[in-house]
């Protein structure tokens, strides 16, 4: 399995966040609110879309209401093969940060 890239994870986990209301402006805004102010609409969505070639996210359609013009809101779920992708990728940082606690404890000071 291919490790995800930092910012897939961050999107992947922000959709998680999201919970039943993922679609791309909430995401958006979880991405946001973890810190980074700066990300641009744009960003996510070529990610979502990357995500979901992926397999890793799977879309589903809301119903029309008049807020959209008509259009129904395209929401947004991480898939199995999602979560065990982000499994992977975590357990291979936790490896990889295992025993380095001292020293970067170290470089902070």
């Amino acid at each position: 399995m291919e490790l995800l890239g930092e910012w897939e994870q961050l999107v992947l986990l922000a959709t998680l966040r999201a919970g039943d209301q993922a679609y791309g402006s909430r995401i958006l805004e979880e991405v946001r609110a973890a810190g980074l102010k700066r990300t641009s609409r744009g960003a996510v969505y070529v990610t979502l879309a990357r995500l979901e070639e992926k397999g890793y996210l799977r879309p589903r359609t809301g119903e029309s209401n008049g807020d959209r013009g008509g259009r129904p809101r395209r929401y947004l779920r991480v898939t199995g093969e999602g979560l065990r992708a982000l499994r992977a990728s975590r357990s291979t940082l936790l490896r990889l940060w295992n025993g380095l606690e001292a020293v970067l404890g170290e470089a902070e000071g």
